[in-house]
């Protein structure tokens, strides 16, 4: 059963990452928003925002990242409804094959396709001067955040594109995501915030995760941020998997 499932997976992945490779825009439109973005608030905005840090690139990278994540996942969300709409899921479901494996390839795909966009981001970002003492553990474990974030948020997405009466429903839901960093550290430190503003935003998880990356960048302690980080992930996770696959149940019964 578990290989029927993998072998199942591994040729809807096929197919889902050869749509991706015939319209490479969508990995073009998500890199290129955080780009800008990463390119406005450095060369526009950050002469006037003290980070305590010489390096502006280097404190607003991991919100950055975050961004480009969120992104990314939205199209997860369209390009399920379009296959639901479309009439895929019964097709495949008619055949002998596992059910949720229709489910995983839009998943890993998102994994995939996020990478490459995270990757290309941090490129420009070395362009811009960023800098890192980070050895190889510590990038393991940004590596690490970041694909548990992404499978957490692409879950997440699944649930839209499932549910959603439109396409632009079904990315519309990630445009909170996208906003939620903004609300964090990742761009200015907290303690600059309005009392109600800042409670809120060091008990979110984006200021956690962000918190926790910029320092393996530094090559500094994580403290505490790690293990919060990754719990606020896991969680998302289980969460989002659990409901998506009831929604998915549901939807097909």
């Amino acid at each position: 059963m578990t290989n029927h499932f993998f072998g199942d997976t591994a040729v809807l992945l096929g197919r889902s990452l050869r749509h991706i490779s015939r319209s490479l825009d969508t990995i073009i439109t998500t890199t290129l928003t955080p780009i800008a973005m990463m390119l406005l608030f450095v060369y526009v905005l950050g002469g006037a925002i003290n980070t305590g840090t010489d390096s502006y690139v280097a404190y607003l990278l991991p919100g950055i990242m975050v961004i480009t994540i969120a992104s990314g996942i939205a199209y997860t969300a369209f390009r399920l409804f379009l296959d639901l709409q479309g009439g895929i899921f019964e097709r495949f479901h008619s055949m002998p094959i596992a059910r949720s494996s229709v489910l995983w390839a839009h998943v890993v795909t998102s994994l995939v396709a996020n990478l490459i966009s995270v990757i290309v981001v941090v490129l420009v970002a070395v362009l811009m001067g960023f800098r890192t003492s980070a050895g190889l553990l510590a990038w393991l474990a940004v590596l690490g955040i970041v694909v548990i974030l992404t499978l957490a948020l692409t879950w997440l997405a699944v649930i839209p594109g499932l549910t959603a009466k439109s396409a632009d429903g079904a990315s519309a839901f990630a445009y909170p995501l996208i906003f939620l960093p903004f609300i964090s550290s990742a761009f200015v430190p907290t303690a600059t915030m309005p009392t109600p503003v800042r409670i809120f935003a060091e008990n979110q998880p984006v200021t956690s995760i962000v918190n926790a990356i910029r320092a393996l960048f530094a090559g500094q302690p994580v403290g505490a941020d790690l293990p919060i980080a990754l719990a606020w992930c896991v969680g998302i996770l289980v969460l989002a998997y659990v409901l998506a696959m009831l929604t998915y149940r549901r939807k097909l019964s």
